[in-house]
């Protein structure tokens, strides 16, 4: 199939899920088998203007065959939680994106827990 021929990603996407001291969370998601497939995702997710602005979109992949890919995308350590999450829940080929718009205080060790929250609200949507 050519690149032209391809479709959009569908993308399951939870907005407003958490709000802490004006920093605000999303949670996105979709099927992803490959790299390329999460770059086409993201591009897709970063189509609409206020993700391509926000400060981190944090991912985690697990491939079919156990590999882990992630990025922290600045926020230092959000990949490994996204991937630790997906390997309980045993979620593979499917990468979960979550979102952050910083609000301009630091939130120290809550963000991880904010990044657990928002991966936990995906899976619950999910079903799993």
């Amino acid at each position: 199939m050519s690149p032209a021929a391809r479709s959009s990603p569908v993308i399951r996407q939870l907005t407003g899920v958490i709000s802490d001291r004006g920093s605000k969370y999303a949670v996105s998601g979709a099927p992803a088998s490959t790299p390329d497939e999460v770059d086409a995702v993201l591009k897709e997710l970063k189509r609409a203007k206020k993700f391509a602005k926000a400060t981190h979109n944090s991912w985690g992949l697990l491939l079919a065959d156990g590999t882990p890919l992630k990025s922290d995308d600045g926020e230092s350590g959000a990949g490994m939680v996204i991937l630790r999450m997906l390997e309980r829940e045993a979620l593979h080929d499917h990468v979960v994106i979550v979102t952050r718009w910083y609000g301009g205080k630091h939130l120290g060790g809550d963000r991880f827990r904010h990044v657990q929250d928002c991966v936990r609200a995906y899976l619950d949507d999910l079903a799993l």
